[in-house]
């Protein structure tokens, strides 16, 4: 045997090391198997798509906003506190809007929160593998009830039930804490089930090595694998934020249709929201000023949604850890 040949085959007995290619085959590069192409195109356009549907909403909120702009002052809007689209001595302050958006969404987070970061806690570290399995997708459930019917439930039976025959508080039966709770009951299970997922992510090694130095179960929990999930967390945290946001239902129906700065969460008032389910019912004259304020308190809305993912970003990345 020759040494040529005897090298080969030793090279080849070596292991872990990959054999050459036998004499004459074909080796087929990534760039030429049949329809990389064709599939690499598909993904870039789904990867592009979210960001071309974006544009696109700016532009359709874009048009309508800027006639309205051009009639009213963009500091009226902005700092007015008196909202009479539809009065002959019209007004266009959104702040009653703002500050009744305002209240709702940190009632709902004010739920949300505390009740899903626990129930994501126990999924995550306390509840045995059967019980998770059974828990996790009827909390899960909760997120396809119709939002109608929670704003039902908030006025039916939490305003009357809940708030006035329990806590004794005096409200009526439309009011921006009724609203705001039920609201954040509705996002529970967004928080808890990102969350969780976010949770369960972390590596078992530090849990191991958090319970070899001592600490138990509970300081476990918060002291290790919450501040490892800590990215997770403020993405679902920042995903129900922006379902109150945008929530539209539940405080219409809940949260009353007078349009007044909110001080109290006793109080009722018109979120932004509210505003443009109200009056996009068809009685707005399309390219009349009334009409363009929809465009305006969407495309405000909208901006606002902006701000708070880009914050949520930014502190992602900073406390993002990667094992």
């Amino acid at each position: 045997m020759s040494s040529t040949s005897t090298t080969a085959a030793g090279r080849a007995a070596v292991p872990g090391r990959l054999a050459a290619p036998a004499p004459g085959t074909r080796i087929l590069r990534s760039g030429n198997r049949p329809g990389e192409a064709v599939v690499r195109v598909l993904l870039r356009l789904a990867a592009f798509l979210s960001v071309a549907i974006t544009v696109g909403i700016v532009l359709s909120l874009l048009g309508p906003a800027l006639d309205f702009f051009s009639e009213v002052s963009v500091v009226e809007f902005l700092t007015g506190t008196r909202w009479t689209p539809r009065f002959a001595d019209a007004s266009y302050g959104v702040l009653p809007l703002v500050t009744a958006t305002a209240w709702t969404t940190l009632i709902a987070i004010a739920v949300a929160v505390p009740f899903g970061l626990g129930s994501a806690i126990y999924l995550s570290e306390y509840a045995p593998d059967r019980v998770r399995r059974i828990l996790k997708p009827v909390l899960e459930l909760l997120a396809g009830v119709p939002t109608v019917v929670f704003g039902y439930f908030a006025l039916t039976w939490f305003a009357p039930t809940v708030l006035q025959r329990f806590l004794s508080l005096e409200v009526g039966p439309f009011s921006i804490l009724s609203a705001g709770a039920v609201m954040g009951v509705m996002i529970i299970p967004t928080v808890a089930s990102l969350s969780e997922d976010a949770m369960s992510a972390v590596p078992n090694a530090l849990r191991q090595g958090s319970a070899a130095l001592g600490a138990n179960r509970m300081q476990t929990s918060l002291r290790v694998v919450f501040p490892a999930a800590f990215s997770g967390i403020v993405a679902a945290i920042v995903l129900g934020i922006s379902r109150a946001v945008g929530e539209t239902m539940i405080v219409t129906i809940a949260g009353g249709q007078l349009v007044q700065m909110v001080s109290s969460p006793l109080q009722q008032g018109a979120t932004m929201t509210t505003f443009i389910a109200n009056a996009a019912l068809g009685d707005s004259r399309v390219g009349s000023l009334e009409y363009n304020t929809l465009f305006a308190v969407g495309l405000l809305l909208f901006f606002l949604t902006l701000i708070v993912n880009l914050v949520a970003i930014q502190l992602v990345r900073r406390f993002r850890q990667e094992y």
